[in-house]
């Protein structure tokens, strides 16, 4: 049981002002005749009519799509569509398949998208933002630096977000394809990129068990190699999976939770990085950098306490 906490501010940290409308998509039951996902789907979408940008959102290491239904909502009710494939149930060390996978989902977007949102809801794909948690960090990075074998993407993407990305076991030791080079501010990427840290993640819980994002392959080594224009965040108090709903049943759920080092309740984390993610995506894909620069300049009470700042602009 994880417990939760609560808080009486208002602010980009809290649920937006649009309702939402969260579903599941998948391939293999549908009988429709338009074009379906390479994989199962879980979106969110505001409700009320509209054209609204769109996000895809990488899940992490063995973990579902569902244990992120309270992050994606949050993003989601501030006028985002976000879509979160499920991208495998077992994979080994190599995340070829997964960036492919993701790959092909983008490619399908702009062919069947729509057919699955409500019919007052319009994809705006001029729109697209990548983003990815661990594991699914790392394939965001991947895909976003051409990475997919044999699969180019149709779309581009105007913003990339990495949610505590991991890059493997230990520098020298990443699973491949490696994406991390070591060089300062090498990523050769046309785009606005925010990183998101978790102070917790590179400490172990278990001394048998490495840490879910060890140092070495981390969220501090993705955001070195950043270029312009570029965002990072590292919470403090909390762990790799502290984004994650409150509760996140079954054996995944509960070896994910007893493997990572955790805060002590995920609310203010998954607020922090929903309300990060949202001012990131407000300003890169809106051109609204109001909340962004609110949260820089310390006008807005956090949710968490930072261990560390930085801005390349």
């Amino acid at each position: 049981m994880v417990t939760t906490c609560s808080s009486s501010s208002t602010t980009i940290f809290d649920i937006g002002n649009y309702s939402t409308k969260l579903f599941n998509i998948e391939p293999q039951s549908c009988t429709n005749s338009f074009p379906l996902p390479p994989k199962p789907l879980l979106i969110s979408t505001p409700s009320e009519s509209g054209s609204f940008p769109v996000v895809l959102f990488l899940h992490g290491y063995l973990l579902y799509n569902s244990f992120y239904s309270q992050l994606i909502q949050h993003i989601s009710s501030y006028g985002f569509i976000v879509v979160a494939p499920q991208l495998y149930s077992v994979e080994g060390a190599d995340t070829t398949k997964e960036i492919k996978s993701t790959a092909e989902i983008t490619n399908w977007l702009p062919e069947g998208l729509h057919h699955f949102l409500p019919s007052q809801v319009e994809p705006n794909l001029k729109k697209l933002a990548l983003a990815g948690h661990s594991r699914g960090g790392k394939a965001a990075f991947a895909l976003a630096l051409g990475k997919a074998a044999n699969v180019s993407t149709k779309l581009k993407f105007s913003a990339l977000i990495g949610i505590d990305p991991v890059d493997g076991m230990d520098k020298g030791n990443q699973t491949p394809p490696p994406v991390l080079t070591y060089i300062p501010h090498s990523f050769d990427l046309d785009m606005a990129v925010l990183v998101i840290g978790s102070g917790l993640g590179e400490v172990k819980k278990n001394p048998l068990f490495p840490a879910c994002a060890p140092k070495g392959v981390n969220h501090r080594d993705f955001y070195n190699e950043c270029c312009r224009p570029a965002c990072y965040f590292v919470a403090k108090d909390y762990g790799h999976v502290d984004m994650l709903d409150d509760e996140t049943k079954g054996v995944r759920g509960k070896v994910t939770y007893c493997l990572c080092k955790n805060g002590k309740c995920r609310e203010p984390m998954r607020r922090f990085v929903g309300g990060i993610v949202v001012a990131f995506l407000e300003t890169y894909l809106e051109g609204n950098s109001s909340d962004l620069m609110a949260i820089k300049d310390g006008h807005v009470t956090l949710p968490v306490e930072l261990q560390d700042v930085d801005f390349l602009v």
